[in-house]
């Protein structure tokens, strides 16, 4: 019923994705081109202040690791934000069109996923970089046959982003507040996510567990697998650990279970309250 209803509606979902695309660079100068530039400025802004803080014992390329993690981040902090925000933000057209709601936190997500995907052009930049010139500090990143399996974390992210999505923008038609609380929850994760620091230099064991929980640091580790390290060092074989493949894509599905149950319920109420 669901695949059916969506596939009805695709040609409506294209024309709302693409147009959440050109208004989030409508005013802006350089138009798409930040897509590009945001990542790289970010990243060495992020290199230049923790690059000499997290040096000790360091055996791999900080730039890479650094965009890596932030690039992931990124979309799932942008995309979820703006799905939480999309059936809100669509109030007139809900009132006077009947569409499926969750055509709007859809299509923000998979805005943003475009958009995401074309700022992997700066993480390209960058490994072609240090596989020309890499120096003692930042060595050249291991690239192999295990770098054809980085879409599979990067979908597993998309799918999060659904649940997520979807949860927020339910909570967020009932509880204002709730943006304000996620933002603060978003500054928290980029934190509890190891992109500026590795979490084995952890000492606390305790700690390493904690961070561990959470899916944005397996889907993060996975990816860094297959670009950067070349596969899972205590896997050999495999491209990226499966223990973070199981987690992260159990975490997803049950996201995405609870998420299109609490949507679904309350979907009908949406009118009362926007």
């Amino acid at each position: 019923m669901f695949f059916k209803e969506l596939y009805r509606y695709r040609y409506l979902l294209r024309e709302i994705v693409a147009k959440n695309i050109k208004i989030q660079y409508r005013n802006s100068v350089l138009g798409i081109f930040w897509t590009l530039l945001q990542p790289l400025l970010t990243t060495l802004v992020l290199v230049l202040i923790f690059g000499g803080l997290f040096r000790s014992n360091r055996d791999y390329n900080f730039p890479v690791y650094v965009l890596t993690g932030r690039l992931l981040y990124e979309f799932y902090s942008q995309s979820t934000k703006r799905a939480m925000r999309s059936v809100t933000g669509s109030a007139s057209v809900l009132k006077k069109v009947k569409v499926p709601k969750y055509i709007y936190p859809l299509s923000n997500i998979i805005s943003n996923f475009v958009t995401f995907l074309i700022s992997m052009v700066v993480l390209v930049g960058f490994l072609a970089y240090y596989l020309l010139w890499p120096s003692e500090k930042n060595p050249a990143p291991v690239i192999t046959w295990n770098v054809l399996y980085a879409p599979i974390p990067l979908m597993i992210l998309f799918l999060l982003c659904i649940g997520v999505g979807l949860i927020l923008s339910t909570l967020a038609v009932f509880f204002k507040d709730i943006e304000y609380i996620y933002d603060v929850f978003c500054m928290l994760l980029f934190y509890a996510t190891p992109i500026i620091y590795d979490i084995n230099a952890q000492k606390s064991v305790a700690l390493q567990y904690a961070l561990q929980a959470n899916p944005l640091y397996s889907i993060v580790s996975m990816f860094r697998d297959c670009v950067l390290y070349g596969g899972n060092k205590l896997h050999p074989g495999w491209p990226f650990n499966p223990n973070h493949l199981m987690y992260s894509l159990a975490c997803a599905l049950v996201l995405i279970l609870i998420g299109g149950v609490a949507f679904w319920r309350k979907q009908d109420k949406f009118i009362l309250y926007i």
